[in-house]
């Protein structure tokens, strides 16, 4: 028989005082956090609103043409046209929009929120030095512990669900960004400083054009990981793809799992492809205006 690992630490009296702090302030707080937090949930419900009620043909036009812009690319906009077809072939069109609308909020407030974090990091090395832990702890955690902190403080729905999709998607566009600023070539900033241009001209002018690429990298990635974390939040009350396919894991349907899997790859290829796109197209002219 194998001996018990001795206790050096009394844990129980430890976790009891942890569960009656947090209780406690869910208690004093969960209300007003829920209040701070629904101009969210009403951007969540207009995305959702909003691409329910546009007709199907629409919703693949305006993406269509949106791949047309970013990647100026006949078979990137055919794929893209081939590929949301095939979502509302399986039958999972409707689920799908929200899917879509989950992943478009998500991505946008974890850019809006990434981005400058990771200017910060890229300009004060005391911010960069205290944020690598964070994000290294953020990027190793399991999905699932994501999830705890918001159900409790919010109990199920699409808030908990949004706000640990967005703490899971944003390192990538925060890291990516940093990366990106400070690999700017420091002879080229210089030049630029030696004209007068100002900490911030450099910094909007130069450096973030330049970092162009990197930073479109980032919010794929986000977008990647947004998309992959709906599954899990459909656990909590998120909707969209994921929640069908929990269904149909905890009711044995296999076809219905399969199908929505099937249109959660179809959409993670198509916003994919088009991100791609654009960080391509940008790298492009980025190295044919530095190469005049």
């Amino acid at each position: 028989m194998t001996p018990d690992f001795p206790n050096f630490v009394d844990l129980t009296s430890a976790s009891s005082t942890i569960d009656r702090v947090f209780n406690q302030f869910v208690t004093d707080h969960g209300q007003g956090l829920e209040a701070a937090f629904m101009p969210v949930l009403r951007l969540l419900m207009w995305f959702e609103h909003v691409l329910l009620a546009t007709p199907w043909w629409a919703v693949i036009g305006v993406l269509a043409l949106l791949a047309g812009f970013v990647s100026r690319s006949v078979r990137v906009v055919a794929m893209v046209v081939v590929l949301m077809f095939g979502v509302g072939l399986v039958g999972v069109w409707e689920p799908a929009m929200a899917t879509i609308a989950l992943m478009l909020t998500a991505t946008l407030l974890s850019v809006l929120i990434g981005i400058p974090i990771g200017l910060m990091m890229s300009q004060w090395r005391a911010v960069r030095t205290t944020l690598l832990p964070v994000l290294d702890v953020l990027q190793t955690l399991p999905i699932f512990v994501y999830l705890i902190p918001f159900v409790m403080l919010f109990g199920p729905g699409k808030i908990p669900a949004l706000l640990a999709t967005i703490f899971f998607a944003v390192s990538p566009v925060i890291r990516l960004t940093d990366l990106g600023i400070r690999h700017v070539d420091d002879k080229l900033v210089e030049a630029v400083r030696a004209f007068g241009a100002t900490k911030l001209q450099v910094l909007f002018t130069v450096q973030m054009p330049l970092a162009l690429p990197s930073i479109m990298a980032g919010i794929n990635q986000t977008t990647m990981m947004a998309l992959s974390m709906v599954v899990i939040a459909s656990m909590i009350g998120a909707g969209g793809l994921g929640y069908q396919v929990l269904q149909g894991i905890q009711r044995l349907e296999v076809s219905r799992g399969l199908l929505s899997g099937v249109g959660i790859v179809l959409l993670a290829i198509v916003f994919d492809r088009i991100a791609q796109a654009y960080g391509k197209r940008a790298e492009k002219n980025l190295k044919l205006g530095s190469s005049l």
